[in-house]
């Protein structure tokens, strides 16, 4: 059956996109990389005021955290990419679901419709643009499923691997750092395929698999851990590395990591797996959640 959960969701209002047309003019990149410069500060007085800031301001459980006190970490990003007790995210799915690789909240969830992903409602964009027209993966995950998970600066930033795969590519696209929030999501079209953006392409016992991490204003770095920062540096053209099946990466282990608030795209291949009727369009959700169940199996 098919899984389209947005239909009562509201259209972007007057609101939404006064919000959102500062972005247009603003230095994108600039300001973004002026923010990477800054979250490294490593001035005790400085980092330790700014985070205690912070954690007061969005009110964050350091209960959670491996290091409880500002003063334990080096700098913001230090902080802000924090671990977390191992105990506190445990992975609730069975051998045949699929864990959320994320804190976050649902955005949207589906089914891709021929070459189309809904973004908000009155707002689709292609898969083809998303995959930085590449067509043979387009092909791979057209009338496939799609998740799109929100992380909020509160958040915790670390990604994790929904299901156990084995790294196939990746890709980095270069785009535009529009904010990835409520007003932007309803407000700007396309934005997920306008972004820039780090697609890794996995095989999985669910099949192919596509993370997309896709990139903010203020987001400061991408990272995966097999390569360490994939952005900066930013690039003009669309850079491809390709990987022969030496890193296999298992479910719930960590594989990559946002700075500042961000949003994460999964894709899956047509009829491998079932969305969980619990995930629906602004669900608050935790890394280790049951995220949907894998209908077929496939050697990973």
């Amino acid at each position: 059956m098919p899984q389209v959960h947005n239909n009562n969701k509201e259209s972007a209002t007057l609101m939404d996109y006064l919000k959102t047309w500062p972005l247009f003019l603003l230095p994108q990149h600039f300001l973004s990389a002026l923010m990477h410069r800054f979250m490294r500060i490593e001035a005790t007085g400085f980092k330790n005021f700014q985070i205690a800031r912070f954690i007061k301001a969005f009110n964050v459980n350091m209960s959670e955290a491996e290091r409880e006190h500002p003063e334990d970490y080096r700098h913001f990003n230090d902080f802000f990419t924090r671990a977390l007790k191992p105990s506190v995210r445990p992975d609730h799915s069975s051998e045949q679901q699929l864990c959320c690789p994320v804190d976050g909240a649902v955005s949207e969830l589906g089914d891709i419709e021929g070459d189309r992903l809904i973004q908000a409602k009155g707002h689709y964009f292609s898969l083809s643009d998303l995959l930085a027209g590449d067509q043979a993966l387009t092909e791979t995950f057209k009338n496939g499923k799609f998740a799109t998970i929100y992380l909020s600066p509160r958040d915790y930033h670390r990604i994790h691997m929904p299901v156990k795969g084995t790294l196939k590519q990746m890709i980095q696209v270069p785009g535009q750092l529009f904010g990835v929030n409520k007003a932007s999501v309803k407000a700007i079209p396309r934005l997920f395929a306008r972004n820039e953006r780090v697609i890794n392409i996995f095989d999985t016992p669910a099949g192919p698999m596509a993370l997309i991490e896709v990139g903010a204003i203020f987001v400061g770095s991408i990272e995966t851990v097999w390569h360490g920062e994939v952005s900066p540096p930013r690039r003009k053209k669309v850079k491809y590395w390709n990987y022969s099946g030496d890193t296999t990466l298992e479910k719930a282990q960590e594989m990559g990591r946002f700075n500042m608030g961000s949003t994460v795209v999964l894709l899956f291949a047509d009829n491998n797996i079932e969305w969980s009727p619990a995930m629906q369009p602004d669900v608050p959700v935790k890394m280790g959640d049951v995220l949907g169940d894998i209908k077929r199996n496939y050697s990973a």
